[in-house]
């Protein structure tokens, strides 16, 4: 396993005012990854902003390992779906213009409005198709598509594992967050264990846990779909079990990145640092 920091990891530290998008891979690579990843944001919006970080990349030996894009294959672009797989689609040509060797993308928040027939099941029909195109495409640039545990409504393992075996296509895996399945009040390990044959790119993240049942805790929090609640945590400081999912994902033959991802209270760089050295331990760098 390669270890790897993504952009979101830095928080404020990406702004222009700061490090910037290209000054974060600067510090990755001072701070001994071997690649980095980028999430969807304002960066984007800089002019020549892909053909930069791939040259930029070049320079400091650092690889771009994927691109994470927002999309929504049910209420996206107006609710029209073909719509949504074409502006996705642009998104891949922005990860093959970065070098990115994978781009992850959303599935859907869920159905709006519906009152019945609003079921993951009921959603599979219409988002398949759509992300079987995405991955044809994406396939004929060199660009590897995945889709990640999150966003309450495809987050449970096994729904996750359903999509990905309805599309049914080569160019397709799962991004297996190994702290994103509390937010849909799962056992983190029983839940990797479950994604790690489909694993294509892993995310290592950690949460701070309190139960429902104790008075919200106030700032820093957010609430579990079955209202516990969860604070981001330096990797190997909180309840996620990162140690354990790492070595069911060694055992399921995963070789690929696994990447620091920090969203707790502390310091960016601080968050990043120590989480990189507890991963380290863990995968026995």
């Amino acid at each position: 396993m390669k270890i790897s920091v993504t952009s979101y990891s830095f928080g404020k530290y990406i702004a222009p005012e700061k490090l910037g998008f290209l000054g974060i891979m600067d510090r990755a690579a001072e701070m001994g990854f071997g690649g980095i990843e980028f999430s969807e944001g304002p960066w984007m919006n800089e002019p020549d902003a892909a053909r930069r970080i791939r040259e930029h990349a070049a320079e400091l030996g650092l690889e771009v390992v994927s691109l994470c894009v927002g999309a929504d294959f049910l209420n996206g672009s107006g609710g029209d779906t073909k719509a949504e797989v074409r502006r996705v689609c642009g998104m891949v040509d922005f990860a093959c213009e970065m070098g990115a060797r994978r781009m992850r993308h959303d599935i859907s928040g869920g159905f709006r409005g519906r009152k019945i027939c609003r079921s993951y099941d009921d959603a599979l029909p219409i988002v398949a198709p759509a992300v079987r195109e995405v991955a044809s495409y994406a396939e004929q640039k060199g660009v590897g598509t995945m889709t990640e545990n999150h966003g309450f409504f495809s987050q449970d393992a096994r729904r996750v594992e359903k999509l990905i075996n309805t599309v049914a296509h080569p160019n397709f895996g799962a991004l297996v967050d190994l702290g994103n399945f509390m937010c849909a009040d799962e056992d983190p390990t029983l839940s990797v264990a479950i994604m790690a044959p489909y694993a294509v790119h892993v995310h290592a993240k950690d949460f701070h846990y309190k139960s429902g049942m104790l008075p919200n805790p106030g700032r820093g929090w957010f609430q579990t779909r079955a209202g516990n609640y969860l604070r981001g945590a330096i990797i190997g400081h909180g309840e996620a079990k990162v140690a354990q999912s790492v070595a069911l994902l060694k055992k399921a033959g995963y070789d690929g990145y696994v990447t620091v991802e920090f969203e707790g209270m502390e310091d960016n760089l601080l968050g990043i640092e120590l989480g990189r050295d507890n991963l380290r331990a863990y995968i026995g760098e």
